[in-house]
C-alpha cells in the first residue's frame, strides 16, 4: 500500500502538487496521466527517493522492492542478455559464480553455485531474460551483441527489459511504449497484465492505458485525483464530475444572486435588518464551488494541398534496401491514391522505415520502378526529424528558412495555430520539450502543403491532447497518408487499410487492429497459439469479386430486451462498485477494499458473459 498524506511536491520554485490524500493498494495497475509539466515524472522521482516531499508524508511498505526504467544506458561491452539478466542481481551473481567455478575447475565452488541458484530460483534466469528480449523485439541472433553496439532506441528497450527482469513489488514505467513497435506494445501489455505487484505507468497511449490499467491517477492544476477503471472509464467519470460541478456552481451562483438582492434591498430597513443579517451570514457560508474551467482544446490544421491528382505514387516489383548484400524487401507492389489512409504493421527491423524511405525517394529502388505524379508533394516525418531541428534557433527561424518571402505576420499566425503563440515563436528551441519539438517539426511539414503524408512514428513525445489534435487533423486531410505508429488509437482513427511488413514482404492485412493484436497474441511461441496467420495478398485479391449472402438471424424481441436490461444492470452495479472503491472510508480499509475488489472481478466476469449473450442475439 502506498499512502499520500497532506502531500505536497515542489520542483525548484514551482509547486507541482499540494494537499494530496490518497492510497494506492497492492496489485493495482495505475495509469498516471496529466498534461506535460503536471508533475508525473517528479512524482516518480519522489517514489524512488530522488526528491523529497515539500510537505506531508509519503508512506511506502518498509521492504518494498522498487524497479524502474533507467533514463540512460551505459556504453557497455556486456552482451545484451547479460545486461538484462543483471536486473535480477541475485540470479546474475549466482550464474557468474557458476561460470567462474567451471572456468577454474573448482568443483566444490560449482556445487556451492548450484545450491545458490536453487535458493534464488535462478536456473531459468537466462531463459527468462531471453524471453523478455524476444518479446521486446530482439531476435535471438542479437542476444549476445554488446550493449554499446545498439542504437539509442534499442538501448531504451534494453532498459525496459532490465526493469522487467528486476524482482519488484512496485514497478514504475515512464512512457514505456516510446521506441516500441506495435508488436512489442501488445506483448508488453500481456506481460504487465500478469505482473502481480503494483504498477504505476506514465503513458500518453490511451489504448495501452485502456488495456493495462485498473485505476487512473489524474494530475491537474496542482491536485491528484484517483479514478477506478481504465482511461476510457476515467474520461467518462471526469466528464460527469465536471458536469455536476458546473451544475452545483450555477445553483450556488443563483442563490448568491438571490441573497445579495435581498441584502441590497432590505439591509437599510429596520424591520428587515435581522433577516438581512441572517442572509449575510448565509452568503458568507456558501462553499464557493468553482466554475468548470475548460482546458484549452488544442486544434491544428493541415493546409489544403496545392494540387491533388488521383494517382500519386506507386512501387512496381520493387526490391528495397541498402545495397546488394542488404536487401530488406522484395517484389513490392504498392500504390497510393488520393484519400488513401494506410497503416503499416510489423515488427521493428522488418522494413517499415525502409518502405517509407523508398516511397519518399531517399532510397532508390534496387530493382523495379517507382512512379510519382509530376505534382506529387511529400510531407515526410521520420524518427530522426526532431533531431534535425537546428539548436539555438527559434520556430520563426525554422519557418523563415522554408519561405524567405512570406510576411512575418503570416508566419507568426501559422505558428500560433500550432500552439506557438506570441513570444513563443521567438524562443530558442533549446528550452523546448521533446513534445514541443515534435509539434514544431509537424508544423514545418504542414507549411509545405503536401498531398502525401509519410509519417514514421510521429507521436513519440506527444501528449494525449496533441495526439488527439493530430488524429483530427489527419482525419480531415484530403491527400494520402502512410502511417507507422505504435499508437493504436491514432492508427484506428486515421487509417482505413493496413499492410503488414515482415519476412521481406509487403502484403495487405485482411483485418483491423484488434484482429492484428489477437493474431500477435496467438502466434507460435506465444501463450495461446491457434489463430491463423494474416492472409497474404494472393489470398485477399481474387480475380473476380465473390458475393456471399448471409441469412440474417431472427431476433427475439423479448430475449433481446431482457439481455439489454441485464447488461445495463450489471454496468450500473460495476460503476457503483468502482465508485465505492475510491471512497476514503473504503480505500483506507484493507479488508473492505479486498471485498470490493472481489466484487469488482465477479461483476466484470458477469458483464463479459452478459455482453457475449447480447452479441449472440444480435447475430454477432
Amino acid at each position: 500500500m502506498i499512502s499520500f498524506r497532506n502531500f505536497a511536491l515542489r520542483r525548484g520554485e514551482r509547486l507541482l502538487l499540494s494537499n494530496v490524500d490518497l492510497t494506492l493498494h497492492a496489485g493495482w495497475r495505475v495509469g498516471v496521466v496529466g498534461r506535460n509539466g503536471a508533475g508525473k515524472s517528479s512524482l516518480f522521482a519522489t517514489l524512488l527517493g530522488a526528491l523529497e516531499p515539500d510537505k506531508g508524508d509519503l508512506e511506502l511498505p518498509g521492504k518494498a522492492r522498487i524497479a524502474a526504467v533507467a533514463q540512460e544506458t551505459p556504453t557497455l561491452p556486456d552482451p545484451a542478455i547479460d545486461f538484462v539478466l543483471s536486473g535480477d542481481a541475485a540470479v546474475h551473481a549466482a550464474i557468474q559464480m557458476e561460470a567462474n567455478a567451471f572456468a577454474n575447475e573448482d568443483w566444490e565452488a560449482v556445487a556451492e553455485a548450484h545450491q545458490r541458484l536453487e535458493e534464488v530460483n535462478g536456473y531459468d534466469g537466462t531463459a527468462r531474460a531471453g524471453r523478455l528480449l524476444h518479446g521486446l523485439g530482439f531476435p535471438a541472433e542479437v542476444h549476445e551483441k554488446a550493449v554499446a553496439d545498439f542504437s539509442g532506441g534499442w538501448r531504451v528497450r534494453l532498459n525496459v527489459a532490465r526493469a522487467l527482469m528486476t524482482p519488484s513489488d512496485l514497478l514504475l514505467l515512464d512512457e514505456p511504449t516510446n521506441h516500441l513497435d506495435l508488436d512489442a506494445v501488445v506483448w508488453l501489455e500481456e506481460w504487465l497484465k500478469r505482473y502481480d505487484g503494483t504498477l504505476l505507468v506514465i503513458s500518453h497511449d490511451r489504448e495501452f492505458l485502456d488495456n493495462v490499467t485498473t485505476h487512473i491517477l489524474h494530475l491537474h492544476d496542482g491536485t491528484a485525483k484517483l479514478y477506478a477503471g481504465n482511461y476510457t472509464d476515467f474520461e467518462r467519470q471526469r466528464a460527469e464530475h465536471l458536469r455536476q460541478q458546473q451544475i452545483a456552481h450555477d445553483k450556488e451562483q443563483a442563490e448568491r444572486a438571490h441573497l445579495q438582492s435581498f441584502i441590497d434591498r432590505f439591509k437599510a430597513k429596520a424591520s428587515k435588518a435581522r433577516q438581512a443579517q441572517s442572509r449575510i451570514k448565509r452568503l458568507a457560508k456558501l462553499a464557493g464551488t468553482e466554475a468548470v474551467r475548460a482546458e484549452r482544446a488544442l486544434r491544428i490544421d493541415l493546409p489544403v494541398p496545392l494540387r491533388l491528382p488521383t494517382s500519386l505514387l506507386s512501387l512496381h516489383a520493387v526490391d528495397a534496401g541498402y545495397g546488394p548484400n542488404a536487401r530488406i524487401l522484395g517484389g513490392v507492389e504498392f500504390g497510393l491514391e488520393s484519400g488513401d489512409r494506410i497503416g503499416l504493421l510489423g515488427p521493428n527491423g522488418a522494413g517499415k522505415s525502409t518502405l517509407v524511405k523508398t516511397l519518399v525517394g531517399d532510397l532508390p529502388p534496387m530493382a523495379g520502378e517507382r512512379k510519382a505524379h509530376p505534382d506529387l508533394r511529400i510531407g515526410y516525418f521520420a524518427q530522426h526529424t526532431v533531431e534535425s531541428l537546428v539548436a539555438g534557433t527559434s520556430p520563426l527561424d525554422h519557418l523563415r528558412k522554408l519561405d524567405a518571402d512570406a510576411p512575418n505576420q503570416v508566419l507568426r499566425d501559422f505558428l500560433g495555430k500550432w500552439n506557438f503563440p506570441g513570444d513563443r515563436a521567438f524562443e530558442s528551441i533549446d528550452t523546448f520539450s521533446g513534445g514541443e519539438k515534435a509539434r514544431l517539426a509537424l508544423a514545418l511539414l504542414a507549411w509545405r502543403r503536401p498531398n502525401v503524408l509519410l509519417l514514421d512514428e510521429p507521436t513519440n513525445h506527444l501528449d494525449l491532447d496533441m495526439r488527439e489534435a493530430l488524429a483530427e487533423a489527419l482525419s480531415d486531410f484530403d491527400g494520402a497518408i502512410v502511417l507507422v505508429s505504435h499508437d493504436r488509437h491514432l492508427i484506428g482513427l486515421v487509417c482505413d487499410g493496413y499492410w503488414r511488413v515482415a519476412g521481406g514482404k509487403v502484403e495487405p492485412f485482411d483485418g483491423d487492429l484488434d484482429e492484428y493484436a489477437a493474431w500477435l497474441r496467438s502466434r507460435p511461441g506465444s501463450d495461446n497459439p491457434g489463430t491463423p496467420a494474416p492472409k497474404k495478398a494472393a489470398e485477399i485479391v481474387s480475380p473476380a469479386p465473390v458475393v456471399v449472402a448471409f441469412a440474417k438471424p431472427k431476433i427475439n424481441p423479448h430475449k433481446l430486451q431482457k439481455a439489454e436490461e441485464r447488461v445495463a444492470r450489471l454496468e450500473g452495479k460495476l460503476a457503483d462498485c468502482e465508485a465505492r472503491m475510491v471512497e476514503p472510508e473504503n480505500s483506507s480499509d484493507p479488508g473492505r477494499i479486498a471485498d470490493l475488489a472481489r466484487e469488482q472481478m465477479q461483476l466484470r466476469a458477469e458483464l463479459d458473459a452478459a455482453e457475449s449473450e447480447l452479441l449472440a442475439l444480435y447475430g454477432g
